[in-house]
């Protein structure tokens, strides 16, 4: 199941690059955005650990766009 879970992950992330949902779009209704990704209706468990998964990895990216940015301002790129 773990599995599972990770590849659902990996594929709702690619759909919310493609779609340009940023992170604060996704926490406001994840639930919603995952049914109209995925387009099927998971069970309570398997949604909260996909909406987990993809909420650390939205975060992670946001982070390492602000340490580029950040970088940049002291001549690292």
């Amino acid at each position: 199941m773990a599995a599972d879970v990770k590849e659902l992950i990996e594929k709702v992330m690619d759909k919310l690059e493609e779609k340009g949902i940023t992170l604060e779009k996704f926490t406001a209704d994840p639930v919603k955005i995952l049914e109209d990704i995925l387009g099927v209706d998971l069970p309570d468990d398997k949604i909260d650990a996909i909406i987990d998964g993809v909420k650390l990895k939205l975060g992670a990216d946001k982070a390492k766009g602000v340490m580029d940015a950040l970088g940049g301002l002291f001549g690292k790129k």
